[in-house]
């Protein structure tokens, strides 16, 4: 299965290649337990005209209604959890400025809101470990003692549907089971579980799967697959659930699941369609409208396919049903949504790179039998975003390559894009912390991070997503859930490899794009530093990598490290002054490694090759060395950074004549962390708390 979505995010930020700034930052908004909230500015938005300038409003306006769907998606006790935590703020806010014996419990309540709103939901967003509140299951008493009892009835009692969880049970039996499953670390520890060995659906907190088994999912699908020419992407917008009527679907859908967002979702796709820049954008925000009423897949194929059309248009977006990184078996798709326009300056680096895609693939190190005979249809842009929802907010990528569907990519092609403003906000924010000091070997390293890190890292992204996950094809007869749950990494790996193998090729100076032949050292070293040792801090002590992106990161830097040269070691892990560093002896020699991993891994992804998958995964992937592990923590830690980052919204504020049409938009980057997702929880939270 292709999963196309790339973060790639370093833990002190993306690696600042500026000056030290003042201390005080003007990009970062908030900041709390290993989490900090930056701004993102959205440059150029003044140079849209007013139709596209209300058509990014309208977009925006259909991209927050789903939020509430991510949630629920993520934990079926979600959006029960994030609406009595705020009410629970909100009523217990103004005793906490008046008590100070108080203040210290509202302060912690507050941390676990923010919590929540970062992670959309009780797991953390990365880790997907469950966070515990740090107050008291007796202190979480008190605090609901001071909500109205109507305001707690009204958001556990509402809406009572047949599949509601709380059909047969009161309000004090919901509060018990909600209070168990916040502080209880041993019920849904896990939001999405990719553990060998176990059922990864009785052991996943998330909600895309009721009363089923892994081996009964996997029969179903098995049963249901669509092997025809242009198949549908079964269970894609879809709950699979088992009760007393057997297996059936519950098919998201205005009217079905999550019908009274996506019937939100809708009237604003209608607006929006009415200020389309043309035909071919308004067929595709038509297709997006049938698809969200009527739940058909092959409506979604139609959609996908026009929006890979699409490629005049400024304004873009994603809206829907997408990745499906929050599935344990890969099926289904998560709430996601992102606005943009295109950056047409930075856009020039990845017309080129598009316009030679024959040439990379013809060119990969990849064996014949596994290339594309002809490229079609890659379409690559850089893009200012203007508006993050679902699954892109506040934790963001900083490049999407779409569709999902082989099929359509190869028939079709595909449309990769490179996020501009948001990696700036990164470096922006990440400016003067240290921690290229802390973990680089050497200042050779440092000033070739200052230099060239921040381009080459913008060239990386660009390979890997409009080259790296187009390229190859998968062998006639081969499923695209060929390689089950380690399917994600695998992909990214491919595309990480592809953009790491030729970020160093002379045909990158020559199409000029990179300006030295030297620069993509900068872009070697970060990857080996970070996927081996670096991203190391984002994992709590003791614990594996879990995570799709991290695992792609970690099976690269150390099967190169464990197939370097024993005697004279490409690159190595090496020792000085009681810490441990990493070191490139040999750049060429790192790269012809980078290119006989993605033959493999290459290999591996066009057959469909499980066993050799799952061996790359296990073997290089998911275990940690503690003793190197625990040093990356402390000497972390001593930086006082936050190794994950996410954003807050600009606002969007219309201007109307007398007559009641719209005659501008405006920006307003003025709102905060807290005051953005209380706003967002009164203003886009249409579904009922059990769905």
């Amino acid at each position: 299965m292709k999963k196309t979505l790339f973060l790639l995010i370093l833990a002190g930020g993306l690696l600042a290649c500026t000056k030290q700034q003042p201390q005080e930052n003007s990009y970062i908004v908030d900041k709390f337990y290993d989490l900090e909230v930056l701004r993102y500015d959205v440059p150029d938005f003044d140079e849209l005209t007013l139709q596209q300038k209300t058509l990014v409003y309208y977009l925006s306006e259909a991209a927050l209604q789903g939020r509430d769907i991510l949630y629920d998606q993520n934990c079926q006790y979600n959006l029960a959890i994030r609406r009595l935590v705020e009410e629970a703020y909100l009523c217990n806010k103004e005793q906490s400025s008046k008590c100070e014996s108080f203040k210290e419990e509202f302060d912690k309540l507050e941390k676990y809101l923010k919590r929540i709103w970062f992670s959309d939901g009780i797991h953390h967003h990365y880790s997907e470990d469950k966070f515990l509140p740090e107050f008291s299951r007796e202190e979480w008493r008190e605090m609901l003692r001071n909500v109205p009892a109507p305001k707690i009835e009204h958001i556990l009692l509402q809406n009572k549907q047949e599949h509601s969880h709380s059909c047969s049970k009161s309000t004090e039996e919901l509060l018990q089971i909600i209070e168990d499953v916040m502080f209880d670390p041993d019920i849904m520890p896990k939001r999405t579980n990719q553990a060998d060995g176990v059922d990864l659906l009785l052991t996943s907190a998330n909600n895309y799967y009721q009363g089923l088994t892994q081996a009964e999912a996997e029969a179903w699908y098995a049963a249901h697959k669509d092997n025809s020419r242009e198949p549908l992407w079964i269970g894609l917008n879809s709950q699979l659930v088992k009760d007393e009527n057997g297996i059936y679907e519950r098919v998201y859908k205005v009217g079905g699941l999550y019908g009274e967002a996506l019937e939100k979702v809708v009237y604003w796709l209608e607006k929006a369609k009415d200020v389309a820049e043309n035909d071919q954008q308004r067929l595709v925000i038509e297709k997006l409208i049938d698809f969200n009423r009527t739940g058909d897949l092959r409506t979604f194929n139609e959609y996908a396919i026009a929006w890979v059309k699409d490629v005049d248009s400024r304004v873009d977006f994603v809206n829907g049903f997408t990745e499906t990184y929050g599935d344990p078996l890969g099926i289904t798709g998560s709430w996601e949504a992102m606005v943009n326009f295109k950056n047409l300056e930075a856009t020039k680096r990845t017309t080129i790179l598009a316009a030679n895609a024959q040439w990379f693939e013809d060119n990969s190190p990849t064996d014949k039998a596994f290339k594309k005979e002809t490229v079609k249809g890659v379409t690559a842009k850089v893009i200012n975003a203007t508006i993050l929802g679902g699954d892109c907010y506040p934790s963001t990528p900083i490049g999407i390559n779409l569709p999902n569907a082989n099929w359509i990519r190869k028939e079709y092609g595909s449309k990769s894009v490179t996020i501009q403003n948001i990696t700036d906000a990164y470096d922006k924010a990440a400016q003067g912390n240290g921690f290229n000091e802390e973990f680089m070997l050497s200042d050779k390293e440092v000033q070739l991070n200052k230099e060239f890190g921040c381009l080459t890292d913008n060239c990386h992204t660009d390979l890997h997503e409009c080259l790296g996950h187009g390229s190859g094809k998968l062998l006639p007869g081969v499923s695209k859930d060929a390689l089950r749950e380690h399917a994600s990494t695998i992909e990214e790996a491919r595309a990480d490899l592809f953009g790491l193998y030729y970020i160093a090729d002379p045909k990158m100076v020559e199409l000029g794009i990179i300006p030295d032949k030297e620069a993509y050292k900068a872009e070697y070293y970060r990857q080996m530093m970070n996927g081996a040792m670096t991203q190391l801090v984002r994992i709590e002590l003791g614990k594996d990598i879990e995570e799709a992106h991290m695992r792609n990161r970690a099976l690269i830097a150390n099967w190169v490290l464990a197939n370097a040269n024993p005697e004279n070691p490409e690159t190595q892990i090496i020792e000085k002054d009681g810490k441990h560093y990493m070191q490139i002896n040999d750049y060429e020699g790192l790269r012809k490694l980078y290119g006989k991993l993605l033959a493999i891994i290459q290999r591996v992804t066009s057959t469909g090759d499980f066993d050799t998958a799952k061996s790359l995964v296990e073997t290089y992937a998911v275990k940690i060395d503690p003793t190197l592990h625990k040093e990356m923590l402390e000497r972390y830690e001593k930086l006082n950074l936050a190794p994950y980052k996410g954003f807050v919204n600009p606002v969007y504020k219309p201007v109307f004549d007398e007559n009641g049409n719209i005659t501008d938009i405006k920006i307003d980057y003025s709102e905060g962390y807290i005051e953005q997702h209380l706003r967002y929880s009164r203003d886009y939270s249409p579904l009922p708390t059990w769905n």
